[in-house]
């Protein structure tokens, strides 16, 4: 006869005493871990958060909120409609809750600006919600004064469309990319510009323009080929660089974004020019495909988790009345790989 198999009692939730064995820690110390002490040796804490994560440990918010008072929910509000979803920013400052022992819930309110502020005083003033992370547009005067409990973010970055803007739009890493490359020799520069209802796309084109012209005294000769127009899309930088008159001279591009460099790359070859052997080429969002592409394509990376741990540690921090640590998070920079190097000898 087989022998019969432990019984596992189903729905048992794993308990604080349980993390606290298989981590070899007391459950004094899993406890400042769920409070977020910031004294804790890093050792102990990647220790409890395996043991969490191998226990499937959750916080029981029901119990905590009748023995505390407190719900234990933290709330990012988006506005609606959403036509794109900030998944990564969002799945970080989930992380960062849940590893703080918050839920992290999303909600998406119909309407204006005034309206998300509306419901965002009114989630912390019931006490349903102890903190919320806004997303888009503030309205003017704010979010309504009359909330006497809970912690309130504005999450910059978006706009009420989700654009970027704030750090997003940051297009400081243009300048850079310009500098570096005219250090190597190239002195004509094309930009294929992005949707000008973007703000990060009107900020690579006027940081663009503004480089070229602040940069031409050191390097005699830097000019701009121009700026062409366009869209995200893969279509708008094969487009913009196969229809320019076959008089335009440049050996340098800077797109609006990966999809564009990799139409432009295209086009470049159908014209009889190779990447970076005539023309170097720069992009933006490290797409994992320009990764893979041949040449590899030099890009800019955005760190959107960054930015969701950053934003929701400064929540958790306001909850629990701390100061939030200075982060010094970088979230846009430079990657150089195959498709940039040094001009071609017409272009020096």
């Amino acid at each position: 006869m087989a022998e019969a198999m432990p019984r596992t009692r189903v729905g048992k939730r794993p308990t604080v005493r349980q993390v606290a064995e298989r981590a070899g820690v007391s459950h004094q110390t899993v406890s400042r871990f769920l409070r977020g002490d910031p004294g804790m040796k890093p050792a102990t804490i990647e220790r409890l958060r395996e043991a969490v994560d191998a226990l499937g440990y959750r916080v029981d918010q029901t119990a905590r909120s009748l023995r505390t008072g407190r719900s234990g929910v933290l709330t990012a509000m988006l506005p609606s409609p959403v036509t794109a979803f900030p998944t990564p920013v969002l799945a970080a400052a989930a992380e960062v809750a849940h590893d703080h022992g918050y839920f992290m819930e999303v909600a998406v309110v119909a309407g204006g600006s005034r309206e998300r502020a509306e419901r965002a005083a009114e989630l912390l003033e019931s006490g349903r919600s102890e903190g919320v992370l806004f997303l888009g547009d503030l309205p003017d005067g704010g979010v309504p004064s009359s909330r006497d409990r809970g912690a309130f973010v504005l999450f910059g970055d978006f706009d009420d469309q989700l654009r970027g803007v704030g750090q997003l739009a940051d297009a400081s890493p243009v300048a850079e990319a310009i500098a570096h490359l005219a250090g190597l020799g190239h002195r004509r520069f094309l930009h294929l510009a992005g949707p000008q209802q973007w703000a990060s796309a009107r900020a690579r084109r006027a940081v663009f323009l503004e480089t070229i012209e602040r940069l031409g005294p050191d390097y005699p000769g830097l000019t701009s080929a121009g700026v062409v127009p366009g869209t995200w899309s893969a279509d708008s930088g094969y487009d913009g660089v196969a229809q320019l008159p076959a008089d335009v001279d440049f050996t340098a591009v800077i797109a609006a974004n990966d999809l564009v460099a990799m139409g432009a790359v295209r086009a470049l070859g159908e014209r009889g020019l190779s990447v970076p052997g005539d023309v170097s080429i720069v992009g933006w969002d490290d797409q994992e495909m320009g990764r893979y592409s041949t040449p590899s394509l030099s890009t800019v990376v955005v760190d959107r988790e960054a930015q969701g741990r950053v934003a929701m540690q400064r929540l958790v921090a306001l909850v629990r009345g701390e100061k939030a640590a200075d982060s010094g998070a970088q979230i846009n920079r430079l990657v150089w790989r195959e498709s940039a190097g040094a001009a071609p000898a017409r272009g020096r």
